[in-house]
């Protein structure tokens, strides 16, 4: 078997698995297996899992000012990361600490980071505390997500898979 083989059969697999976290639904089959697509105004992340079907996960989406759109890949995937506040944050959040240790309760990556090559914009979890902003436009950039959730779409995709944000 090749080196770049076991990845990509692996990555499928993970594909084909029932989602224990999200929903499976019926989906523009315009789009490949394997993308990420982002609806800001349905407040939903949609996994493809396969022409016309993907598993839509709720989320929260960048807030009035800080909407991004167009295409991206995930650059990184961390567990339980730590965080540092970005300046637009720091600005804003002058009490916060400099990094948050990572399984903080007070960390907002939450459980999982999935990094995009957009500059300080990731796919990640979120603090018991800030569960009730799924569903709402609340994040700096990021796309984030129930924690749960965000385990389940951390173990599908790889480094190098496509994000698509839509307005």
């Amino acid at each position: 078997m090749t080196k770049g083989l076991f990845p990509a059969l692996a990555a499928l697999f993970l594909l084909c698995i029932p989602a224990s976290a999200g929903v499976l639904t019926s989906f523009d089959a315009r789009f490949p297996q394997g993308v990420i697509v982002i609806s800001q105004h349905q407040r939903k992340l949609f996994l493809v899992v396969r022409p016309g079907e993907a598993i839509a996960y709720p989320i929260a989406t960048p807030k009035r000012g800080k909407e991004w759109s167009g295409y991206a890949k995930i650059e990184g995937k961390y567990v339980e990361p730590a965080w540092s506040p970005p300046d637009s944050v720091k600005r804003d959040h002058p009490e916060l600490p400099d990094v948050i240790p990572g399984g903080s309760p007070h960390n907002p990556m939450g459980a999982r980071a999935i990094t995009l090559d957009r500059d300080e914009v990731a796919i990640h979890g979120t603090t018991r505390k800030m569960r009730a902003s799924v569903g709402s436009a609340a994040s700096y950039g990021c796309i984030r997500m129930l924690n749960e959730d965000v385990i389940d779409l951390y173990d599908r995709v790889s480094v190098g898979a496509e994000v698509v944000m839509t307005p």
